[in-house]
């Protein structure tokens, strides 16, 4: 795929952008990078104009596009990333199995040794996570799927390293020339102390003789990692990384290999058997419908939605499960798009370090995907997922709306987040209070999703499991009605229920399941949405 070049500087400076880029895609890729900076906190408009350098106009237009994709919120001048955003993440995630095949012994291995367990991939001359197992401590670690580190400060470093090419090793040594402290990487403190590169050098000569890596307090003071590489049964090279990270006051680098060392290279043998007998990948469902969304987007909000960036974001979403590399072809039939519109998407996209060429002509995505929002998002809760769905519910039916989840012992529920309205008269249940289960519609609808069906008399549990819904009347306090519906994970089960209350005066039983009944419906299908695409590679806290 031949393409010019002008002498456009590319947004990170590191090449001239090719004429056939499509700008405005280049434009919400430095967006979404901004707020990905902002570590999942909000910027205003007027920052992100700022931060970007973009005219005013065209951060409004780009924002308005990314939150009509639904990857952004827009509450009034703040934005911030919306959690769908991971379905780009999660494309790259899929598309490479390993997360999928692996994680599983990285978590048992996690609770053998309770230390956290990490698995990680090489981007270019740095390490990126692609899962995280981790001790909850009061001293745990902070890092994050789709986090990036400089090589040298690791201990999955040196092992990739033994695959790097000449051009690997002058990349390298340009950027540690160019950023001596690595304030490149956001996820680290600065480098107090510089060190010769030849150290890094004979750390990774003696990775390849030996088979695995130290980390001795490279990155911070206190931390120390042991890492193994996962090869690739067929081509024999490094798949991944499996890392041991624990703190001096627990293991001292030394003590990390003597006592950890075996066990964790047990666990790689292990995962590389299952790399060896995994049968090949089902393709899961292609995107279908996305350039006509995109045009009927377009015909609706004008020149505030920039159809060329929603078009090239659905292009990332054509990779997944079953589908690590494809052609130019392969894009457009799965996309929509004419031909031309993916091939200038794919331009944009190897330019900006996301896709790379594969054999046969193909693409196949990059780690550097997961730098889309993917690192503060991995950490979402089901609570900050809810909490803007409930908002714009409580204000379309001017009622307190709320989240809950059943106790560990299924006999109270509790309230993990909450909208209210400005009436005077109205349910203030605060986050965090409890109330017992079976005397609530949100209480009904937990229980009657639990299998034993424990709890309340098993024909009222039928009968809200039969109509999706519970509506309790008066039962826990003088005219209080509520009316809950259940929040159900990418698995099916029933996680969290969602409710609307109110005073009795207000609403007559009948209207809360004709008119508020659907609302609540909506909003649960939405929090729902949100979470599959969240819950694919990550743990979602549910409190």
């Amino acid at each position: 795929m031949p393409a010019n070049t002008t002498n456009a500087v590319a947004p990170d400076g590191a090449a001239t952008v090719p004429d056939e880029a499509v700008a405005p895609l280049l434009r919400g890729i430095a967006v979404l990078r901004r707020l990905t900076e902002a570590d999942g906190g909000a910027l205003s408009l007027s920052a992100l104009e700022k931060a970007t350098g973009l005219a005013r106009s065209t951060v409004d237009r780009l924002i308005a596009t990314l939150a009509r994709v639904g990857y952004v919120r827009l509450d009034g001048r703040d934005v911030s990333l919306a959690p769908r955003l991971m379905e780009l993440g999660n494309a790259y995630l899929a598309a490479l199995r390993l997360p999928g095949l692996l994680a599983a012994r990285a978590d048992a291995l996690a609770d053998e040794l309770d230390e956290s367990v990490s698995l990680a991939v090489g981007d270019r001359d740095g390490i990126r996570f692609i899962h995280q197992a981790t001790r909850r401590r009061a001293m745990s670690l902070s890092f994050r799927i789709g986090d990036l580190l400089p090589a040298e400060r690791t201990a999955p470093g040196p092992l990739f390293a033994t695959e790097w090419t000449p051009d690997d090793w002058q990349r390298w040594r340009r950027r540690r020339a160019a950023d001596p402290e690595d304030r490149g990487f956001s996820h680290v403190p600065p480098r107090e102390h510089g060190t010769p590169d030849e150290d890094f050098e004979r750390r990774t000569e003696r990775a390849a003789g030996e088979g695995w890596a130290l980390d001795d307090q490279l990155i911070e003071p206190g931390l120390v990692a042991v890492s193994v590489p996962v090869r690739d049964p067929g081509t024999g090279r490094v798949a991944c990384v499996a890392s041991v990270v624990s703190h001096t006051s627990r293991h001292t680098a030394p003590d990390l290999r003597a006592a950890l060392l075996p066990r964790l290279r047990a666990a790689v043998a292990a995962m590389e058997d299952d790399l060896r007998t995994a049968p090949p990948a089902e393709p899961g469902p292609q995107p279908s419908g996305l350039a006509t969304w995109t045009g009927a987007s377009k015909q609706e909000l004008g020149r505030e939605f920039v159809e060329s960036l929603a078009r090239g974001l659905t292009v990332l979403t054509a990779f997944g499960e079953g589908r690590p590399a494809l052609t130019l072809t392969e894009v457009a039939k799965a996309t929509g798009l004419a031909r031309a519109t993916a091939r200038r998407a794919l331009i944009t996209y190897e330019h900006a370090g996301l896709v790379a060429p594969a054999p046969d002509r193909a693409f196949a995505l990059t780690p550097r995907v997961l730098s889309l929002g993917f690192p503060p998002l991995s950490r979402t809760s089901l609570p900050e997922i809810a909490q803007p769905h409930l908002t714009a519910l409580a204000g379309r039916v001017h009622e307190s709306a709320a989240l809950a989840v059943l106790s560990e012992t299924g006999e109270e529920i509790q309230y993990t987040a909450r909208a209210s309205t400005g009436r005077v008269l109205s349910a203030r249940v605060t986050v965090g209070a409890r109330l017992p289960a079976y005397a609530t519609a949100l209480g009904r609808v937990l229980l009657a999703g639990r299998p034993d069906g424990a709890g309340t008399p098993s024909d009222v549990l039928r009968e809200v499991r039969a109509r999706g819904h519970a509506l309790v009347d008066e039962e826990l306090e003088a005219g209080l009605r509520a009316v809950a519906v259940p929040v159900r994970d990418r698995t099916g089960r029933v996680v969290a229920a969602v409710n609307v209350a109110m005073h009795a005066a207000r609403w007559t039983a009948e209207e809360c399941v004709t008119r508020i009944l659907p609302e609540l419906r909506r909003t649960a299908d939405l929090i729902e949405t949100e979470l599959r695409v969240a819950g694919r590679f990550c743990r979602v806290p549910a409190v």
